[in-house]
């Protein structure tokens, strides 16, 4: 008990070091404490130095932690100007749910093996790619895939999708901003004043957003197991999202100056928790099909999106919140709107990525099954 409480405690301390070392020092706040709690949580995945006792706490302070920023962030979403951004992230997320299924479609022909299992397999990325794991454990159950090539695809894509982020988190930004659009940058309203508030009013606003971000999830919690269809982590996300937006009509919170700062906090520690979780031990028995499968199907999705993406004058922003939406799963676009610098995105990857989620199922088994009747 004593252990785990300590990696716990370790879980939660050191993304907030970085922070306070990205303030102090210049590098470290060039760098940013996103991609500083992220490579952090690398480190000590590849360490080996957690043991497998810690993985419970691990996973229990990544959920908790980005339930309860979500709504934090969302409280302050100006709704009006957010409308201007809405239209290029759909065309974003299109495209990236396109190009998914472009690639893998292609990856079944040009690669070797059964016919049934590439088209599991395209099933996998399609599915995976356009929602995420939630998506990748419905396409397994409705495909029959066996229980080892689940797992190895699993595993795969938790190390290619770490450097996949972290790509995005760092060079991406200076790269796509020079080949597309620059896209306007917009604050959350709490940010058009200044952050000088006094100690108590601070701990007064912190406590009071705080309550409402817990109020929010264990009632999205609450409703989501009442809805009879459809994937529970897909509702509680938009459950907390619409509750969250919601909440920040009130002033009380749509103004409050201790949300958004509270809610990034819980995402360095979101982003050092998840990154921890790295594992390169399975790697060892991985199907060379699979791998290929996974790092094609990530990469070459990106850069078809790319083309798209230029070819529409779709903005740089956009393009990259919108792929991380559909690659990682919308729990990433947090990470990667305060990397970029522009927090009127969230609301934008969020909702693109749940239209991932919601199509997702549908073009991955629909597609496997076309490929695997009539593709052999």
């Amino acid at each position: 008990m004593i252990p785990d409480l300590l990696f716990g405690l370790i879980f939660v301390a050191v993304p907030l070091l970085l922070v306070l070392a990205a303030k102090r020092w210049r590098w470290a706040g060039l760098v940013g404490p996103v991609v500083l709690a992220y490579a952090a949580g690398i480190l000590l995945g590849l360490s080996d130095v957690l043991p497998a006792s810690a993985d419970t706490i691990r996973t229990s302070i990544t959920e908790a932690s980005l339930a309860l920023a979500l709504p934090l962030l969302m409280f302050g979403i100006d709704l009006k100007a957010w409308r201007s951004l809405a239209a290029p992230a759909l065309r974003g997320m299109a495209f990236a749910v396109l190009a998914v299924v472009l690639v893998a479609t292609v990856l079944f022909f040009t690669t070797d093996g059964a016919v049934e299992t590439r088209a599991q397999l395209t099933g996998l990325a399609i599915g995976m790619y356009t929602g995420g794991l939630a998506n990748l454990g419905a396409v397994k159950l409705a495909l029959e895939v066996p229980d080892s090539r689940y797992l190895m695809f699993a595993t795969v894509d938790t190390v290619v999708g770490a450097f996949y982020l972290l790509f995005m988190l760092t060079l991406a930004p200076r790269i796509f901003r020079h080949w597309l659009p620059v896209a306007p940058i917009m604050t959350v309203i709490a940010d058009t004043a200044t952050n000088k508030t006094g100690g108590q009013k601070a701990m007064v606003d912190g406590l009071i957003s705080f309550i409402a971000a817990v109020a929010i999830v264990g009632l999205s919690l609450i409703l989501a197991s009442l809805i009879p269809f459809g994937s529970p982590e897909v509702w509680i996300i938009l459950l907390i999202t619409t509750l969250g937006l919601v909440g920040g009509q009130i002033p009380l919170l749509g103004r409050n100056r201790m949300a958004e700062p509270l809610g990034m906090g819980l995402i360095y520690i979101f982003s050092f928790s998840v990154a921890a979780g790295l594992d390169l031990t399975g790697l060892s028995a991985v199907e060379p099909v699979i791998l290929v499968f996974v790092i094609v199907a990530t990469f070459g999705a990106l850069l078809v999106q790319l083309l798209l993406c230029r070819l529409f004058r779709v903005d740089a922003d956009s393009f990259m919140i919108t792929s991380v939406a559909a690659i990682m799963s919308p729990a990433f676009v947090p990470m990667v709107v305060r990397s970029l610098g522009n927090p009127g995105m969230l609301m934008s990857g969020i909702a693109a990525g749940l239209i991932g989620f919601a199509i997702g199922n549908y073009l991955a088994i629909s597609v496997a099954l076309l490929l695997g009747a009539f593709g052999g």
